[in-house]
């Protein structure tokens, strides 16, 4: 497969007023929801497509209280640039499994409470 970067490059742009930054934000929404399937083969995710849409929505629902058209603006400059990255094969399965912290293996801590803890369960 080849990588065309520019394929799912967007011209970045200010939104005009509410109802542009909803339209904008609601196909991006979209465009995310769509590429689901298609992002589980490409990472070999190991979880169903429909727990990779939940997290895509959690995401989105995450800033969904935002009142500063401009930050909106952001978020939406910052999600292009994320999908992107993300279709074009650019971000590593460690990157993608980053998002599914709670659904992952691994426990909450990222450090042993101490050397001989770490030592036992096999962590450098």
């Amino acid at each position: 497969m080849a990588v065309t970067p520019t394929q799912f490059a967007r011209v970045t742009r200010q939104s005009t007023n509410w109802n542009d930054a909803k339209r904008r934000v609601l196909a991006a929404y979209r465009e995310w929801i769509r590429a689901a399937p298609e992002i589980q083969t490409m990472y070999s995710i190991p979880y169903p497509v429909s727990s990779i849409r939940t997290r895509m929505r959690q995401e989105f629902e995450r800033h969904r209280y935002v009142n500063k058209l401009p930050v909106v603006d952001v978020l939406l400059m910052q999600n292009n640039a994320e999908y992107q990255e993300m279709m074009n094969f650019w971000k590593q399965t460690t990157h993608v499994m980053s998002y599914f912290n709670t659904e992952n293996l691994q426990s909450g801590r990222r450090l042993p409470d101490n050397f001989m803890s770490g030592f036992i369960e096999g962590r450098n």
